[in-house]
C-alpha cells in the first residue's frame, strides 16, 4: 500500500506540473489583450505599453511562467491584475459557496440514488422495477436548467406555488449566518442532487445486478439471510468499491457541473467567478483557478484509487 501510495503521488505531481504548463501557454493565445481591456478601447498606445510594462505583460513568457508557478509553490495564487486583490481570498470566498453546494447537492444525490437503487433492484413488481428504471432515466434526461426553473416556479418566494425558498443571492456576510447562508443553498442543491441522484441511481442498480446475479448472493441466502437482507448487507457492500469511485469522479465533475446552477441562482461562488474572469482577461486569476480546479479533480482520483484499494482486498496484492 504504501508503495502504491508514493507512485501515485509522484504520478500527481508530475501531472500538476504538466497541467500548470498547458494551462499557462492556452491561456496566452487567447485573442485580447489585458492591457487593452483595463486602458479601454480609446487609449493611446503609448498608455497601453505603459500598463504591459506594469503587469510584467512585456516579460518573456518563460519568466512570468516561473514566477507564477514560484508562487504556487510558496502557496500564493498571485494578485488579481484587474482588481489588484489576491486571488487567493477571492478563491476563498468562492469556494465557501461552491464547496458547501456541491456538498448538499451530494448529499440529497445519496439519498436518493442509493435507496432507490436498492428498491428497483430487490422489487418483487415488474411495474415497480420498470416505473424505478423510467424514473432514473427521466431524471438523469432533465437539464439543469429546465430543472433549477421548475424548482424556482414551485419553491421560489415571490414567484413559486409554494414560495417557501429564496431562489436568488447569497448572504453578503456569508457564513456568519449560517441559517440564512444554508437555506440561500437549498433549492440549488435540489436541483443538483436530483440530477445526480438519478445517475447514482443506475450505477447502484447495475452494480447491484451483477452481484445478485452472483454465486455469493445464493451463499448468504443458504446461510439464513432473506433475499432483502442478502442484498443489503452482503451485495451493497461487496458493490461499494465501484460506488466508492462513482461517487468520488461524480463529487469532483459536480464543481464544473453547478456553474449552470451558480448563474441561475445568482450564487457567487467559483463557476460564476470564473466565467466572469475569463470575460475580463484576468489572466493571473483564471490560470490560478483552473490549476485549483485541475489539482482537485486529481487528488479526488488519487483518494478514490486510495479507498478503492482499502475497500477491495483484492488490489493489495
Amino acid at each position: 500500500m504504501f508503495r502504491f501510495i508514493v507512485r501515485r503521488l509522484v504520478t500527481l505531481v508530475v501531472a500538476l506540473f504538466a497541467i500548470s504548463v498547458l494551462i499557462f501557454m492556452l491561456l496566452r493565445v487567447l485573442p485580447g489583450d489585458l492591457a487593452l481591456v483595463m486602458a479601454g478601447v480609446n487609449a493611446s498606445p503609448e498608455r497601453v505599453a505603459h500598463l504591459r510594462v506594469e503587469l510584467g505583460l512585456n516579460r518573456p513568457l518563460t519568466t512570468q511562467y516561473l514566477d507564477w508557478f514560484g508562487s504556487l509553490l510558496h502557496g500564493d495564487l498571485g494578485v488579481s491584475q484587474m482588481t489588484g486583490r489576491p486571488v487567493t481570498v477571492r478563491v476563498a470566498q468562492r469556494a465557501s459557496i461552491t464547496f458547501p453546494l456541491i456538498g448538499m447537492g451530494l448529499l440529497v444525490a445519496l439519498g436518493i440514488g442509493i435507496p432507490l437503487g436498492y428498491k428497483s433492484v430487490i422489487a418483487r413488481s415488474s411495474r415497480v422495477r420498470s416505473a424505478m428504471q423510467l424514473i432514473a432515466i427521466i431524471g438523469g434526461s432533465v437539464p439543469a436548467l429546465w430543472a433549477g426553473l421548475v424548482l424556482i416556479l414551485l419553491f421560489a418566494r415571490g414567484t413559486g406555488l409554494i414560495g417557501i425558498l429564496p431562489s436568488q443571492g447569497f448572504p453578503l456576510d456569508a457564513w456568519q449566518e449560517p441559517g440564512k447562508a444554508f437555506v440561500s443553498l437549498l433549492l440549488p442543491a435540489l436541483t443538483v442532487g436530483i440530477i445526480v441522484g438519478a445517475s447514482i441511481m443506475r450505477y447502484t442498480r447495475s452494480a447491484l445486478m451483477e452481484q445478485m446475479s452472483s454465486d455469493v448472493i445464493s451463499m448468504a441466502m443458504a446461510c439464513g439471510y432473506t433475499r432483502k437482507q442478502a442484498m443489503l448487507h452482503v451485495g451493497l457492500r461487496l458493490a461499494m468499491p465501484q460506488l466508492v469511485s462513482v461517487i468520488g469522479l461524480t463529487f469532483a465533475e459536480m464543481i464544473t457541473g453547478v456553474m449552470v446552477i451558480e448563474n441561475l441562482f445568482a450564487l457567487p461562488g467559483i463557476g460564476s467567478g470564473l466565467i466572469n474572469d475569463v470575460g475580463h482577461r484576468d489572466l493571473i486569476a483564471v490560470q490560478s483557478e483552473l490549476f485549483l480546479l485541475a489539482a482537485f479533480f486529481l487528488v479526488i482520483g488519487l483518494l478514490v484509487d486510495i479507498t478503492h484499494r482499502v475497500l477491495d482486498p483484492r488490489l493489495k496484492g
